[in-house]
């Protein structure tokens, strides 16, 4: 893992819908819609229904949620998710 990368895996009660490395991730916090990039301070938090969006190589790719939540330690960002 590069120093500007995060590992995301987005997990779902069917399975992994996504696991890689990215450059950014736009989340729909239940607070308003938030970012989070490499280096960011370790959270935990609940999502509200929305789009994921994450940043690949310069091409953005996003799955349609009704809920979840997330964790982020070390630049390893896990979300639980109920798609759409």
């Amino acid at each position: 893992m590069k120093d500007n990368e995060l590992i995301l895996k987005v997990l779902t009660p069917e399975g992994a819908v996504f696991e890689g490395a990215v450059e950014a991730v736009f989340l729909p916090g239940t607070k308003g819609r938030f970012e989070v990039l490499p280096g960011h301070a370790p959270i935990i938090s609940s999502l509200d229904a929305g789009n994921v969006t994450w940043r690949s190589e310069g091409k953005e790719s996003e799955v349609s949620i009704k809920t979840g939540a997330l964790i982020l330690d070390k630049n390893e960002l896990k979300l639980c998710v109920q798609t759409v």
